[in-house]
């Protein structure tokens, strides 16, 4: 089996199914071109613990862990089996990287995960469970849990990680028309990101904060984090960028994808 490819999407507001066309349409996209995966190991920007923690549910809720939303969304489902033996087998390469890892007995899928994955794999037939961030620690720990967690890509398994490359409400115009242009400092600090990954600088990176707008784009770092869970999967692979419009003005929807080359 050829190794499979690491993603990561912006996931944007809970909404962005009923509200972010171009974005959808872009996860849709992702999905088509991928190669079909025996199992996804999803990381979210909404589910941190103590220590990395994988979900042994065989049936994952879908968890609606927002409110004030359309009535539409709050139906919404995502039915995907569960991956038990990929939970176990996730904290098994993270053990033995040396790093102290969970099981949790039947966590489901948080909107971070089960929104973009209703594009990506509509059908909901590819078993997925759920990985946590580390609560408290910062991009070099969870790059290095990407790292030990690259095998899996020659398994069969599709690592999705789902974040966001700015995330400040402060930088958010929820009133913004369609077309407006993005907030300049948002704008800036997503090119700045996909400059550094197109030439893999991951030093630049993982020192991100102190790059133009770094440290205002993420006041919190958990919607960053998970794009470093991806760059340590992706083992040096050089990343495809896409960049669907910004959400409300500052929330960037941009999407990487890593794939080995041929």
């Amino acid at each position: 089996m050829s190794r499979l490819p690491v993603v990561f999407v912006s996931h944007g507001a809970p909404d962005a199914l009923l509200k972010a066309p171009e974005a959808v349409a872009c996860w849709r996209g992702i999905g088509r071109d991928l190669p079909r995966p025996a199992a996804i190991l999803a990381i979210s920007a909404h589910w941190e613990a103590r220590v990395p923690t994988a979900s042994l549910s065989g049936a994952p809720e879908t968890i609606h862990d927002f409110s004030g939303f359309s009535p539409v969304l709050h139906a919404m489902q995502y039915p995907a089996p569960g991956a038990p033996a990929l939970a176990e087998r996730a904290v098994a390469l993270l053990s033995a990287a040396g790093t102290a890892a969970e099981l949790h007995p039947g966590r489901g899928l948080d909107h971070g995960a089960w929104v973009p994955l209703s594009a990506m794999f509509p059908q909901a037939d590819v078993p997925v469970t759920q990985l946590s961030l580390v609560r408290n620690a910062g991009p070099a720990t969870h790059a290095a849990l990407g790292q030990a967690l690259a095998p899996l890509r020659d398994e069969g398994v599709l690592i999705v990680a789902t974040g966001s490359i700015t995330h400040n409400f402060g930088w958010l115009d929820w009133h913004a028309a369609d077309g407006q242009a993005p907030l300049p400092q948002a704008q800036a600090f997503a090119d700045w990101v996909a400059e550094r990954a197109a030439a893999r600088d991951v030093t630049a990176l993982l020192d991100y904060r102190a790059a133009p707008h770094g440290a205002a784009a993420h006041p919190t770092e958990e919607h960053v984090l998970p794009f470093f869970v991806a760059l340590g999967a992706a083992d040096g692979d050089l990343p495809t960028h896409y960049q669907p419009p910004f959400a409300h003005g500052g929330l960037a929807m941009d999407a990487y994808v890593w794939q080995a080359a041929n």
